[in-house]
């Protein structure tokens, strides 16, 4: 048998996929929301495309959108990276979707495009594993975490205390995890 090769389609996933077969059960209206919320998905992966584009050619955006706007001309005006990884380890690593580290003062800022809840805690992890990185203790820096979701721009100044106790807890269940590794899991 000579089995088609399929380029176009590598490394994607199909919607209706047979890893993930629980659609051979859903109703009309099941397979609608779920078309809905990924489609909502791939555009939200476009608008982080596009910020990130306009911060890295320090193009700002109209007013059209306000949280994206606001996201784009942040990141411009910090003079933010994009689409930065933070690693600490292969068992802790993230991308930062905007970061900068200047003067003492670290910025990390998150886009959100859907509509669903958020945490600072994800922003807490990115500086956490950033002070591992590169060796910093946050009582020595300052820093400033944003989420832009719906028209809002939340600020949170992290407590040192507790992204040292999140570095801790890196360090511990990454050690955990090696020990599980050898272990042979």
């Amino acid at each position: 048998m000579n089995f088609k090769s399929h380029s176009t389609i590598a490394g994607k996933h199909a919607f209706l996929s047979p890893s993930n077969y629980s659609w051979i059960n859903y109703t009309d209206q099941k397979l609608d929301a779920r078309f809905a919320s990924r489609t909502a998905a791939q555009r939200g992966t476009s608008l982080h495309d596009l910020a990130h584009e306009a911060i890295r050619l320090g193009v700002k955006l109209s007013n059209a959108d306000k949280t994206l706007a606001a996201y784009v001309r942040d990141g411009i005006g910090y003079k933010m990276n994009v689409e930065q990884p933070l690693c600490y380890s292969d068992n802790c690593f993230g991308t930062a979707d905007t970061i900068s580290f200047r003067k003492g003062m670290l910025r990390i800022h998150d886009l959100k495009t859907g509509i669903g809840k958020t945490s600072e805690h994800q922003l807490e992890v990115y500086e956490a594993i950033f002070c591992l990185e590169y060796g910093i203790s946050p009582f020595d820096i300052q820093a400033e975490l944003r989420i832009y979701q719906s028209g809002e721009i939340r600020i949170y100044i992290p407590e040192p205390d507790d992204i040292i106790h999140i570095m801790d807890k890196i360090m511990t269940f990454d050690r955990r995890i090696e020990e599980l590794k050898e272990g042979g899991f």
